[in-house]
């Protein structure tokens, strides 16, 4: 009976987690009738857009491409497609989607090489101290405040601040394309320093939790080696660590898109951005497979390292959880969340005291002045003032989505199995979310929304699961129980108080977070449109300027930077110490 129990609850969340990804690419099959339009008009106007879309041109088409067949024929006859190796035809080209794809795959696998190479150097650098403490048998609790910065910037803000100075002022690379070995530094350092900074914090969190244990120390007393402590260290922290690494590589995969945009590499990230606005649906079914088989290729073999390091005695087992040893904020880590918040808050004053939409063309891409300090646009606007503008409506639109994604997360935490689909959606780069329902909805405010939104809410499902196993093995929710306490009862009086402050706390933490989202995406034209004064949007408007009036880049990059450092500094500040039980 328990063996037979045990199997299930191993096998549960395997099922889960199978039936949630077999969900997202019956969503990619059915993208052509999930947009809301006749496949067969898309196709009629994405291949001549003057041609008139009469019932006969239209009945052709649908021939051509047995679209009559409805929706389930469409998904079955792509997913032969993908079973014989025929990805489709693209509705822009009319040419075959696979041998553009493996192209841009290519690219795509070459510039994840680099960041990853940038990334490794970054963490083992960051975790080197915390390792050499370690060898000598000393754990010097840190914060992680190094580490935390060089996640604090976006792929995109910083990949922009690498161009202004190193490609336009000192010329020590080029801006855009993909000619040879060049072109890989740039934006491989803009993906690899906030992955290497993510990677070293963590790195330093599980080396100084493996030197914290006892073993440690019984080694130095016994005359083992540095050398030796160090790489039990290692061998300890590590394994812990490689799940993230796939969480890792998938962030790198939504990073790239906007990072191939950005210095017009001609990577499936960019691929899939250009079918998402063309609304090029075969091209972007293939573009988005490709991206969702990368992060689940990443798991598995991250996953099969893990069982490698751990060796025979420990596979099958669960590992030891870590304590928690990042130590207090000091005095300069307390007050940067004011100065942070306090510099983004004068911004967002003086922008909104100036006229946004005032026009002077005498004024296009002026420099900064007195009357201007952030300069003008490339129509003469005052860039402080959409700035400003842009920081409100950007705030309102991330404070709606945390709350839709608490009441989610709340709700689909309390339900059992949810850890599955949860890995599923955290799988999910809020970028590719944005592609699809760019594809469903089109690009705008609400699709923007809408697609971070669908994978916020993921991280607060998965903390109040936690939560609630926690309070339901706790003695007085039993004695509860015995007394002969209903569940509903149980959950209103003892559940649910106890789960909803800490998740609520988790949701606020994520609003900078949910604002860089929505930024990301109106980067990359599938957010806000113009005239709308959106910070991301204001970044990529002044993109093709960049090497005429540099300043209006650097504008909204600071900003943006300034609000990531903001997220990381009040996260790293305000995060609740865990709880060392709790008086009943």
């Amino acid at each position: 009976m328990i063996s037979a129990k045990l199997a299930l609850t191993r096998t549960f969340p395997l099922l889960s987690r199978a039936g949630a990804l077999v969900a997202m690419i019956a969503l990619v099959g059915l993208l052509p009738w999930l947009s809301g339009r006749d496949p067969a008009w898309s196709v009629l106007r994405a291949q001549s857009a003057e041609r008139e879309a009469t019932p006969e041109a239209l009945a052709a088409i649908r021939e051509r491409l047995g679209l009559d067949a409805g929706p389930l024929g469409l998904l079955g006859h792509w997913l032969a497609g993908l079973w014989s190796g025929d990805l489709g035809t693209s509705w822009v080209s009319g040419k075959p989607v696979l041998p553009g794809l493996l192209g841009s795959l290519g690219v795509s696998l070459t510039l994840m090489g680099g960041a990853i190479a940038v990334a490794l150097v970054v963490a083992a650098a960051l975790a080197a101290r915390v390792l050499a403490d370690a060898s000598r048998g000393e754990v010097h609790h840190r914060s992680g405040a190094g580490a935390a910065m060089f996640t604090a910037v976006p792929e995109f803000v910083l990949g922009s601040g690498l161009m202004v100075v190193f490609a336009v002022w000192l010329r020590w690379a080029p801006p855009y394309g993909w000619a040879g070995p060049e072109n890989l530094v740039l934006p491989a350092i803009a993906m690899g320093l906030p992955a290497g900074g993510l990677l070293g914090r963590l790195l330093q969190d599980a080396l100084q939790s493996a030197a914290a244990e006892a073993w440690t120390r019984t080694w130095l007393v016994l005359g083992a080696r540095r050398a030796t402590v160090a790489a039990g260290v290692l061998r300890r922290g590590v394994p812990s660590l490689l799940p993230q690494l796939a969480l890792v590589v998938v962030g790198l995969l939504g990073g790239a898109v906007a990072v191939e945009e950005l210095f017009a590499v001609p990577g499936v990230g960019r691929l899939a951005l250009g079918a998402a606005i063309a609304q090029d649906l075969p091209a972007l079914q293939a573009a988005l497979l490709a991206l969702l088989v990368l992060g689940v290729l990443a798991g598995t073999v991250f996953g099969l390292a893990q069982l490698l390091l751990l060796g025979p005695a420990l596979r099958g087992a669960s590992i030891p959880a870590a304590a928690e040893v990042r130590a207090r904020p000091g005095r300069v880590g307390r007050a940067l969340p004011v100065v942070l918040g306090g510099a983004l808050l004068i911004i967002t004053v003086a922008g909104l005291l100036r006229d946004p939409t005032a026009v002077d063309t005498s004024l296009r891409l002026a420099a900064p002045s007195w009357a201007h300090p952030f300069g003008a646009d490339a129509l003469g606007r005052d860039v402080l003032a959409r700035l400003g503008r842009g920081a409100v409506r950007t705030v309102l639109v991330a404070a709606a989505i945390t709350a839709v994604s608490l009441a989610v997360g709340l709700v689909l935490g309390l339900l059992p199995g949810i850890s599955g689909p949860v890995e599923v959606i955290n799988a999910v780069p809020p970028v590719v979310a944005g592609l699809l329902t760019a594809a469903i909805l089109g690009p705008g405010v609400f699709g923007a929304a809408a697609a971070v939104a669908a994978v916020a809410w993921a991280p607060l499902a998965a903390h109040t699961s936690a939560l609630v196993r926690e309070e339901l093995a706790t003695t007085y929710v039993r004695a509860s129980r015995t007394s002969g306490a209903g569940g509903g009862w149980i959950m209103r009086r003892h559940v649910l108080p106890a789960v909803l402050p800490p998740v609520a706390r988790h949701a606020l933490l994520r609003l900078p977070g949910v604002a860089l989202h929505l930024s990301s995406l109106g980067f990359l034209g599938l957010g806000a449109q113009p005239p709308v004064p959106e910070w991301g949007l204001l970044l990529s408007e002044s993109m093709p300027y960049v090497e005429r009036a540099p300043w209006a880049v650097l504008a909204p990059t600071v900003a943006l930077a300034v609000l990531g450092a903001f997220a990381i500094s009040v996260s790293t500040t305000c995060a609740p110490r865990p709880d060392r039980g709790r008086e009943s």
